[in-house]
């Protein structure tokens, strides 16, 4: 028993590494949209091509993908993904050079496979590796660490991109406007993630992993079978989009006058930094909460840790100022409390978070300055269990041989992250970039009728009244 333990352990650390690799990359890929935009002279919707270029792939590949993992296994899928994610990072060096916006997509759909690959198998690796009743924790925790390369990716930007666009300024460069970003600032960043990933790569394939049966007579045919996991990939489909949408959107909205309260461009993207770092946060208060520990005091001493550590965050994040590292801490605090509302229950604590981050959204759209600033910003603590949760209760019920066909399900409709930020930038066009929140306050709508009605097990066809699937 000690040596499974000890084997599913060396999976979960392992696991984790892989969760922080595709969040560092994804959220990377989102937050470059606004310094894109200004690179290559893109109007909003031509800027916010960037996620779609990146999200499509879910939609072309992740069915495939599910097959993918079924045939080779869970170890070789992850190694492909990051060799798939090394190769796009180093074609990024010839489309920066030729300033060619269309290669640039083109390096960015790569990119997005390798990680659709890493996804598609990593999400249901995590749920097997122990008990059903604590999947939604373990997903959680790996989250959590997903989101501290989200809180770290911007910050890269702020770090590699933005510093290099001084001197643009200070010669006077022909053609170079706003803070003086050129394509050519964009390439260190993705020299680094190619360099760093191969050397991953061929670690991993190096590493002895616990192998996990997918034996069994699961197929596509009865995966679709089971209403809880389409509605949960719709889900998925709203959750990731409003994410992205309001991810891509935070730094163009907040430095408009009377949004933000006057603040830099800089200082815009570590909000966006700050935004993703709520995910952080909200996923280690959702590992802790929806984990089998049973002593509540001992729970309540870990979410302590995970106060101080937002008001670390915070502080480390915006310019170590104590006004605003309190400021967020004190949104965690309400983060937590919250989510205790919900009981331990994965559809619970989703439900509650859909209708604070719909609220939030709301009373952003209807203020100005900082309480415009803040409420959005916000919305990234709220956002944080709501994909583990939604994967959680979609694969709930599945035997082995149909999880990672379902993950290769749920995953497709990842796609939501490439249409949903398009919406919010047509809507941002033509009305302006305010009004475009209207889009994921929808969208939380929607994961709320998950939580509550949709997540419940029954085959197709069937109602709520009729009871649960036979499984």
């Amino acid at each position: 028993m000690s040596n499974q333990t000890n084997t599913l352990r060396v999976g979960m650390i392992f696991i984790s590494m892989i969760f922080f690799i595709f969040g560092f990359v994804t959220t990377f890929i989102i937050t470059l949209s606004d310094p894109v935009m200004e690179a290559f002279d893109l109007t909003y919707t031509q800027g916010f091509l960037v996620n779609s270029a990146f999200f499509i792939s879910y939609a072309i590949f992740s069915i495939p993908a599910g097959g993918v993992v079924k045939r080779i296994g869970y170890k070789n899928s992850i190694v492909v993904g990051l060799l798939l994610i090394s190769v796009a990072g180093f074609l990024f060096f010839p489309a920066i050079r030729t300033e060619s916006y269309p290669f640039f997509l083109g390096a960015i759909v790569i990119l997005s496979l390798g990680v659709v690959l890493l996804q598609t198998a990593a999400n249901p690796f995590v749920t097997e590796l122990g008990p059903p009743e604590t999947a939604s924790g373990r997903l959680n925790l790996t989250q959590a660490l997903n989101s501290i390369a989200t809180w770290i990716a911007p910050l890269m930007i702020v770090a590699l991109i933005l510093p290099a666009a001084v001197p643009a300024i200070a010669e006077g460069i022909e053609g170079v406007t706003g803070i003086g970003i050129r394509p050519s600032d964009l390439l260190p960043p993705f020299m680094i993630i190619a360099v760093l990933v191969l050397l991953i790569a061929i670690a991993v394939r190096l590493i002895r992993l616990p192998v996990l049966s997918q034996e069994g007579a699961g197929n596509y045919a009865t995966v679709f079978k089971y209403r809880h996991v389409l509605l949960g990939a719709f889900a998925i489909f709203c959750y990731v989009g409003a994410e992205v949408g309001i991810g891509t959107a935070i730094s163009s909205y907040i430095v408009q006058p009377g949004m933000g309260g006057g603040i830099s461009r800089e200082l815009a993207l570590k909000f966006v930094g700050l935004y993703w770092a709520g995910a952080m946060i909200g996923r280690l208060f959702g590992a802790i909460s929806l984990s089998d520990i049973k002593k509540k005091e001992l729970k309540l001493v870990f979410a302590s840790l995970v106060m101080v550590w937002a008001f670390i965050v915070g502080y480390v994040t915006l310019d170590f100022s104590i006004t605003m590292a309190l400021t967020f801490f004190g949104f965690a605090v309400v983060n937590y409390a919250l989510m205790q509302l919900g009981k331990g229950k994965a559809n619970l604590v989703l439900s509650v978070f859909a209708v604070a981050a719909a609220s939030l959204a709301i009373i952003s759209m209807l203020s100005t300055g900082r309480v415009a600033l803040w409420t959005i910003v916000t919305i990234g603590l709220f956002n944080s269990v709501m994909f583990p949760n939604i994967f959680s209760l979609a694969v709930k019920g599945l035997d082995r041989s149909e999880v990672s066909l379902a993950s290769g399900i749920i995953n497709t409709l990842i796609v939501g992250g490439a249409i949903i930020p398009v919406l919010m930038g047509v809507v941002g066009d033509a009305f302006n970039i305010q009004l475009s929140f209207i889009v994921p306050v929808l969208c939380y709508l929607y994961i709320l009728y998950y939580a509550l009605i949709g997540s419940k097990l029954q085959p197709m066809g069937e109602t709520a009244a009729a009871g649960p699937a036979p499984k």
